[in-house]
């Protein structure tokens, strides 16, 4: 197939064109390059287009034949979105009609959407699966459940085949090194742990240690990028079978507490780091873990990467000699 992978100059988006590429498609990645990098599209062409111009996006599925989009762009940062919640907006849902919109156009009606767990706001139990009431704490959380309403919406109205990923915390990079994470400002614990490690000057600290949770730190679910991309394919394999719109949550189903992230940080590493305690974040719920019993169930997906340790070299591979 050949795939139109929207922000496939992020993060996510590059591991998504490295895996589609080694199992025999062809990405076309969609990046403005405002937070992606150019030199992390090294599978597939690139083409520089905001889809935030519907003119622009609009002759891209115009000019080039997909069978499918990824859609992995968005503004993801919580505190910003708090801060100036009208960027979210547009960048988020109104660029995401801008895309449908293109994609009706020009008959491509299959689209795996890249969500988050932050459509759920507070946990009210200690597995979140898919059936959670999504109440999102945020206008990042809110915008990403906008895009799922409208994806139903389509769905149902324009004959598209939908499917919405809810991830937890993705981690890890690609062992090949050649491509990780890389955010500015970062804002993810393992990267700026590593950036630290690495060199950088980052003021990195424990938001609490009086939860209760078996050390008294936040409990999160970390999964590894390429099972991440592992379950994006399988989603769109599935797609053409599955009624309607699909929901699935993506997480290794077992949290680690933010004192076992840096003891693997460290023990990776081989030194300490020093890192402090602080005062509790407002708005930092004690637990998040993903229950993606579903997802293993209809898509035959299982996370490979279950060992934080493992997680945390891969990363550190990329962090000791980042390309970009």
């Amino acid at each position: 197939m050949r795939i139109l992978v929207v922000g496939g100059a992020g993060y996510i988006g590059a591991h998504m064109c490295k895996f589609l590429s080694e199992h025999g498609h062809e990405p076309v990645v969609c990046d403005n390059l405002s937070t992606g990098h150019r030199a992390a599209v090294r599978w597939g062409s690139l083409s520089e287009t905001d889809i935030g111009n519907p003119e622009a996006i609009d002759l891209l599925l115009g000019s080039i034949r997909f069978d499918a989009v990824m859609h992995f762009a968005a503004a993801s940062l919580v505190g910003e979105s708090v801060a100036d919640p009208l960027k979210y907006y547009r960048s988020n849902i109104a660029n995401t009609v801008n895309l449908l919109d293109a994609m009706r156009r020009h008959g491509v009606r299959r689209l795996v959407f890249s969500s988050t767990a932050a459509v759920y706001g507070e946990p009210k139990a200690n597995l979140i699966d898919e059936r959670h009431p999504t109440s999102p704490l945020n206008p990042y959380g809110r915008t990403k459940r906008v895009i799922e309403q409208m994806l139903q919406d389509c769905v149902s109205a324009y004959g598209f085949k939908a499917v919405a990923l809810r991830y937890f915390n993705a981690a890890g990079a690609d062992p090949s090194g050649l491509i990780g994470e890389h955010h500015e400002p970062e804002t993810h614990l393992i990267p700026r742990l590593l950036r630290r490690a690495a060199g950088d000057d980052l003021d990195v600290r424990i938001f609490g240690d009086d939860y209760d949770t078996i050390d008294g730190t936040c409990v999160r679910d970390y999964i590894h990028v390429n099972d991440l991309a592992d379950a994006h394919l399988r989603a769109l394999q599935t797609l053409d079978l599955l009624p309607g719109f699909q929901v699935f949550n993506l997480g290794n189903g077992a949290g680690y507490t933010v004192r076992q992230v840096v003891s693997a940080v460290e023990s990776v590493i081989g030194r300490p780091l020093g890192i402090q305690v602080g005062a509790r974040r407002a708005g930092d719920p004690k637990a998040l873990v993903a229950s993606s019993v579903r997802a293993r169930e209809v898509l035959g997906w299982s996370p490979q990467w279950t060992d934080l340790t493992a997680i945390v070299e891969s990363a550190w591979r990329w962090h000791q000699k980042p390309a970009y």
